[in-house]
């Protein structure tokens, strides 16, 4: 300030101040102001806008707060509560499944094995809490069961519902429990939906009483009544 301030007087003891018109008075303090040696130590560009930022969320909260009942203590009650009911959403719901577009995909792969294979590699997993890779070997055992016994034509391209539907019909005691368990290997394998022991356990019993069920065989054509 001491250049705007030299302007405004004459050195020398006893002769009157000059006076200066506002417009270059101000423009000469500006020039002077805008100096590199009065702006070292002010704050950075990312700093200026951080603390913009914050007064914003500042006045937000305190024009919200202005709002809600009960000030700025009924606004932390009603944002909590709304936290409280999202994760209460959450823990019912689970995360959000993905379509299963691919329910329709064959319930075998490309490479032939045995039921008894199968069972084998259903409690391999099982015996390291692998669930979901144990549902869906021990649904192949139980189908590769069905095919070995000739119930069903071994046919690739197989899917668990249809494996299901075909099996219900020599074993219509167990049609339910047979569909609950093809959409059951359907939401892992395919839905993103997570196995667990219980899952596993219902369908080896499943797979262990159809085996020991003796099926229900059509009569054949024109036989005599």
């Amino acid at each position: 300030m001491l250049g705007a301030a030299a302007l405004l007087t004459r050195a020398g003891g006893d002769e009157p101040p000059v006076t200066i018109p506002r417009d270059p008075a101000r423009e000469a303090a500006e020039r002077e102001l805008s100096k590199p040696a009065y702006h070292e130590n002010d704050p950075s560009l990312f700093i200026r806008a951080l603390n913009k930022f914050w007064e914003w969320v500042g006045d937000l909260f305190s024009a919200a707060s202005g709002a809600a009942p009960g000030g700025t203590v009924g606004l932390i009650v009603i944002v909590l509560a709304v936290l409280a009911l999202a994760l209460l959403l959450w823990w019912r719901l689970g995360t959000p499944r993905r379509s299963p577009a691919s329910s329709r995909a064959p319930l075998f792969d490309d490479r032939p094995r045995s039921a008894a294979d199968h069972r084998a590699a259903a409690d391999a997993h099982a015996a390291q809490g692998h669930w979901n890779q144990a549902v869906q070997e021990r649904m192949r055992a139980l189908v590769r069961s069905l095919e070995e016994r000739a119930l069903l034509d071994p046919r690739p391209g197989r899917t668990a519902d249809e494996a299901a539907t075909e099996a219900a019909r020599p074993f219509p005691a167990h049609t339910d429990a047979l569909h609950k368990a093809a959409r059951a290997f359907d939401d892992i394998a395919y839905g993103g939906r997570t196995a667990t022991r219980s899952t596993y356990e219902h369908l080896t019993a499943l797979d262990t009483e159809v085996a020991r069920t003796t099926p229900a065989l059509p009569s054949p054509a024109g036989a005599s009544r």
